[in-house]
């Protein structure tokens, strides 16, 4: 399995921006997936999770209200639907897939996943 994020950029508080993460691989649909991030000088943290059917999501309390995370399985991409930017949120965010598991439950933690994107970076000026 490959993932590439794409959708990064440079944008000003307040704007959005659609992150996606192409997978290869038959297992995308059978897979719980998430998107973590992580700042300069910071640890890689969570932002959200999504099961394999997508239909139940969880998202940090910083990104709730904000973020969606979507996942489209016939094309086999994940997403990230960011609105109403902050400076805060100035950081590369990563992709993130989980081998099958018989229960069907977001994944919070990075040990959890199995494979990454490359990372995408985020830049939110004031």
């Amino acid at each position: 399995v490959q993932l590439q994020a794409s959708g990064g950029g440079v944008v000003q508080a307040g704007d959005s921006l659609r992150l996606s993460c192409a997978a290869s691989g038959r297992s995308f649909s059978y897979s719980v997936a998430g998107w973590f991030r992580q700042a300069p000088g910071k640890e890689r943290e969570v932002i959200g999770a999504i099961t394999r059917r997508g239909d139940f999501t969880y998202y940090t309390d910083s990104v709730k209200g904000r973020f969606t995370i979507a996942r489209d399985n016939a094309q086999n991409t994940l997403y990230l639907q960011m609105n109403n930017l902050k400076p805060e949120d100035t950081a590369i965010y990563y992709c993130a897939l989980a081998q099958p598991r018989l229960k069907d439950r977001p994944l919070l933690k990075a040990d959890e996943y199995d494979y990454w994107g490359q990372g995408t970076l985020v830049t939110v000026s004031s």
